[in-house]
């Protein structure tokens, strides 16, 4: 057990420290040895945990996801909110987000999932692949918003598919416009226009 929980902590320690730095820096920018040094392990430890340093970023990804979906993604769309709402408090809770590593750091880091796209998804399909994965589970989660929506009376029929993709396209466009810029106000500014987006269904 004691061996279990050390080993855990290790890992642990390793993906902590990979997700800090791909986040705030990049994923090309970073290399093993910095992150062993880091997390205070040889690198045997960290090849006994990740083959490669593909394999880390995948466990960052992973680990990642499962942070946002059970944090403030859960929040922004829980079912007990009305569908609309729901939209106003993802946008606010991106803000959020933003603004308070903003305040930490000096400067915004953008999304994780957003940073990595850009850069690897064109090099590594696998990667690109796991990347889909998290986007595909965000539009769903707009998808079904604008499904409850639709059913309501909230809002006329629409192709709530293709809504739900533009809605995922707009709030990374946004927080990549507001990373640019370093100013987490952007997303404030531009965000609600999120609830404007619609895309007829087609005859």
């Amino acid at each position: 057990m004691k061996r279990m929980t050390l080993e855990t902590d290790t890992r642990t320690r390793i993906l902590v420290v990979a997700r800090d730095m791909f986040h705030g820096r990049s994923y090309a920018d970073v290399g093993i040895q910095e992150i062993c040094e880091a997390a205070r392990v040889q690198k045997g430890s960290f090849y006994h945990f990740f083959p490669s340093k593909r394999d880390l970023a995948l466990a960052v990804i992973d680990d990642m996801a499962d942070d946002w979906a059970h944090g403030f993604v859960a929040e922004a769309f829980d079912q007990g909110l009305p569908p609309l709402e729901r939209l106003d408090y993802m946008i606010d809770a991106a803000y959020y987000w933003q603004k308070s590593a903003a305040d930490l750091e000096g400067r915004m880091p953008g999304c994780l999932f957003g940073n990595l796209a850009l850069e690897i998804s064109t090099r590594d399909d696998v990667m690109r692949a796991r990347l889909n994965a998290v986007f595909d589970k965000a539009r769903d989660k707009f998808r079904v918003t604008l499904d409850q929506a639709v059913t309501s009376g909230a809002l006329a029929a629409l192709n709530t598919e293709a809504t739900a993709s533009a809605m995922l396209a707009y709030l990374e466009g946004v927080i990549l416009l507001a990373k640019t810029r370093n100013d987490p106000q952007v997303i404030q500014l531009l965000g609600p226009a999120i609830k404007t987006l619609r895309i007829e269904m087609s005859h």
